[in-house]
Formats: C-alpha cells, sequence, structure tokens
C-alpha cells in the first residue's frame, strides 16, 4: 500500500520527478470553494450509494484513482482466472475502479453464461472497496443490429413512443438491468453502488442513440425515461447517473454539455478521450472538466481513455503512462482516469489492447505512475461506502 500524504506533499513528489519522463506541470492542485454538501438525481438512493457519491467528490482534491474496463474478467494472455489482473501482475495491487458492460444483462444476449462471471468480478472487485462502474453497448432495439448499427433515426423515436413494440422491449431491458442492480449485494446483504453511464459517447455518430439518429429532444427525454424508470417505477437505489460525452479535440464547455439532460438528471460528469498521444489535449480538456464539476459540484472523471497498443506508429510507447497520463493528470480535480479493455489474445495477433500487462514495454513507466502519490489503486482507497468526513448528500 502507498503513503498517503497530504496535497502540499503530492506537489512537492510532481517536482522531483524525471523531466524526461515526466514534462512541467503545476504542482499544486487549484484552489477550489470548499463544498460540504452534494445532490444526487435519486433522493432515496442507499446510505452506500451517497456515502460513494460523497468519495467521489472528496477524492478529486486527493489524486485520482486508476480504472481498467474488464480487468478482473480476462487479461492480454488469460481469461476468468479467479483474482486474475493484467493490473495487478505488473504492480501488484488491483485498480481502484472496475468498469464493466451491461448491455449482455440487459438486451436479447441475457442468457450468456458469462453475465455469472460478470457479477463474479463485480462482487470481488466491490469487496475489495473498489468503485465499478458500467456502461452499455446496447443492440438496437429496432433493427436487430447491434450498438453500431445507426441505420435508422427512428430507433429512440420508438422507444419513447408509448405502447410501441420496441418501447415494450426496451422496457423489458431496463427491467433487466433492475433486477442485476437490485440482486447485486455484498456480504452483508447491502445493494451494491455501480456508476451506471448509458448512451455513452452521444456526441459521435456511431451508435443508434448518437448525434446522427436523434435529436437533442428525444435525447434528452430518452435518458430522464431511463433514469425515471429505473428509479421511480423499479425501484433502484444503488446507481449513481453519470454522462460521458467523447472529446477527443480540444473543445469547450458546450460540447461537454451536449445534449444535456439537466442537472436534477446527472450526477457525474464523464469524458471519454481517444486523443492519441496528445498530453496537451487530455489536459486542456481535464481543466475544462475540472471546472465543470466545481461550477455543478459534481464529481468528474475520464470515463474511458487510451491508445490501442500503447505504441506510436508502431513502436511501443515506452513512457506512456508518466508523459500520457500522469502528466496531464496531476493538478487536475478528477476523480478517476479508466482505461479501455485488454483483449483476450494469447497469440498476440492484434493490438486491441489499452492498458499494461506484464511484459509490455511500457511497464517501467506504469510502476512510476503507480508509485505516484497522485495515482490511487485499490490498496490506497479510503472507505468509499462510508460518507467522507464533513460531507452531506441529499
Amino acid at each position: 500500500m502507498k503513503k498517503q500524504i497530504n496535497i502540499l506533499l503530492v506537489g512537492l513528489a510532481s517536482v522531483f520527478m524525471s523531466c524526461s519522463d515526466v514534462e512541467e506541470v503545476s504542482a499544486l492542485y487549484p484552489e477550489y470553494e470548499e463544498v460540504k454538501e452534494l445532490s444526487i438525481v435519486d433522493k432515496n438512493a442507499t446510505s452506500e450509494t451517497k456515502a460513494l457519491y460523497s468519495n467521489l467528490w472528496a477524492i478529486q482534491s486527493k489524486g485520482f484513482m486508476f480504472g481498467h474496463h474488464d480487468d478482473l474478467w480476462y487479461g492480454r494472455k488469460w481469461y476468468n482466472e479467479e483474482g486474475r489482473s493484467d493490473t495487478h501482475d505488473v504492480c501488484g495491487d488491483y485498480p481502484a475502479v472496475f468498469s464493466f458492460d451491461v448491455a449482455e444483462i440487459m438486451d436479447d444476449r441475457y442468457q450468456n453464461p458469462e453475465n455469472e462471471i460478470r457479477k463474479r468480478v463485480a462482487l470481488e472487485a466491490y469487496e475489495r472497496g473498489e468503485v465499478l462502474i458500467a456502461c452499455a453497448h446496447l443492440n438496437n432495439p429496432l433493427t436487430g443490429g447491434d450498438s453500431w448499427d445507426n441505420s435508422s433515426n427512428e430507433v429512440v423515436k420508438e422507444i419513447l413512443k408509448e405502447g410501441s413494440p420496441t418501447h415494450l422491449k426496451f422496457k423489458t431491458w431496463l427491467d433487466r438491468l433492475a433486477n442485476f442492480a437490485l440482486n447485486l449485494k455484498g456480504k452483508n446483504g447491502e445493494l451494491v453502488p455501480v456508476i451506471f453511464r448509458p448512451y455513452h459517447e452521444h456526441t459521435q455518430t456511431w451508435s443508434w442513440w448518437g448525434s446522427s439518429c436523434t435529436t437533442s429532444d428525444e435525447f434528452t427525454s430518452f435518458w430522464k425515461f431511463t433514469v425515471n424508470y429505473l428509479r421511480d417505477t423499479k425501484n433502484v437505489h444503488n446507481l449513481i447517473y453519470a454522462i460521458s460525452p467523447q472529446i477527443d479535440s480540444v473543445q469547450g464547455r458546450e460540447n461537454f454539455l451536449f445534449r444535456w439532460p439537466g442537472n436534477d438528471y446527472v450526477d457525474f460528469l464523464g469524458m471519454d478521450s481517444y486523443h492519441g498521444l496528445s498530453p496537451v489535449v487530455l489536459t486542456t480538456n481535464m481543466n475544462t472538466l475540472s471546472r465543470l464539476s466545481k461550477e455543478l459540484k459534481k464529481p468528474c472523471g475520464v470515463t474511458e481513455t487510451g491508445v490501442e497498443g500503447i505504441q506510436r506508429d508502431g513502436v511501443p510507447e515506452k513512457n506512456y503512462w508518466t508523459q500520457q497520463i500522469l502528466t496531464p493528470v496531476t493538478g487536475q480535480f478528477v476523480s478517476m482516469i479508466v482505461m479501455w479493455r485488454n483483449k483476450y489474445d494469447p497469440s498476440e495477433s492484434e493490438s486491441h489492447f489499452y492498458s499494461v500487462f506484464k511484459g509490455h514495454a511500457s511497464e517501467k513507466s506504469f510502476i512510476k505512475m503507480y508509485e505516484s502519490p497522485v495515482s490511487l489503486f485499490s490498496a490506497d482507497l479510503p472507505d468509499m461506502y462510508t460518507m467522507a468526513e464533513g460531507m452531506n448528500v441529499k
């Protein structure tokens, strides 16, 4: 476990990092208005959910939680080995944030036996005190295609049309999510909180819920319908609702608030960032995200990022973690940075991986990031499910 130290020492640590690894950055976290009370979308959220929400805010002044999608389920060269993790293989600790996908729990793939693995590893992460965040690459409920089937701009229209076959089908999908959430319980029978980020990357055109297939009114109505149905109809009270536009180049405030459903319907400000090897872009956009977090009094984070293959023009990027992640995030006010998945590929026939694994050229850089007091892994976390000191969530 890394020693926890105060923000001043965090700043000093950044000063003494090797200039060859870490660019010169602002050492101290910026001044911000002290916030003692937060407002959550679900006023009937469980005590553990409200506590997690308070800690997502409080931890932003200490550093960032490192996360990785499907980290506990499979890795570059292994599959479904209990307790295994590419991250743990490298640094001896687990990610602070475990990201997973609930689409196959919800849609017509719901009988997939691998859903039991999803549930098991999610509970493993929770029992260690880690944070769960879930996206949903849902199939197209109108056409039967996948998430990337953007051939029709009628999908969300039909979902919102009361009584239509697509509306009824989609409610069944939400019913399955509700059933999953209401049966995701810790050892003491408590409901496990999950940060849920539906309809992610809605700024893009690739999905059936994206910007080319929906109007602004349709998207915001769809978002509100989802929250209202889960919270009010199905009585699911262990979800934190996160929005996550994809921001790959330097963008202004309006892009982060693209098709904003309203302050009463969003808990967490996410950003999916596939900006390549451009730390200036990430730094600038995290500055904007940090400012919005303080303005709206909602925690924030980078909910997906990475470079496929961790390489530049086919050459492994050895200093990736210090130069491309640690440098941009130092001094920011974000709760997490979550890397996309490492596809199981034991023959290494492809380069579909976004985080470190044993034997990759960026291992040493990753260890430097891990050892930084700015980065928080599983063993570094406070009790995320007890209300942060001095905080209140209403």
